[in-house]
């Protein structure tokens, strides 16, 4: 299982729209915006590859140094199958 943290969303919805338009969405909005985006690009490169598996994007659940961390309401937000 690969677990992977995006640290940055708010700074690439930043390069990508502006530092206005940017502050007015919530930072939510920009880590679900990204995770969509590595999500569908990720599954795109598995399957040209020809591997085959899921992928799913997860609320509830924090990488904290070495350690992960399930908080209540664990739930995938979007899962994809390739």
């Amino acid at each position: 299982m690969i677990v992977l943290k995006i640290t940055n969303a708010s700074e690439v919805m930043a390069s990508k729209l502006g530092k206005f338009l940017e502050s007015l969405t919530p930072d939510a909005l920009d880590q679900s915006t990204i995770e969509d985006i590595i999500l569908k690009k990720l599954v795109e490169n598995l399957q040209a590859e020809g591997l085959k598996g899921e992928v799913a994007s997860v609320r509830g659940l924090e990488m904290e140094e070495k350690e992960l961390v399930m908080h209540d309401g664990l739930r995938v937000r979007r899962h994809h199958t390739f």
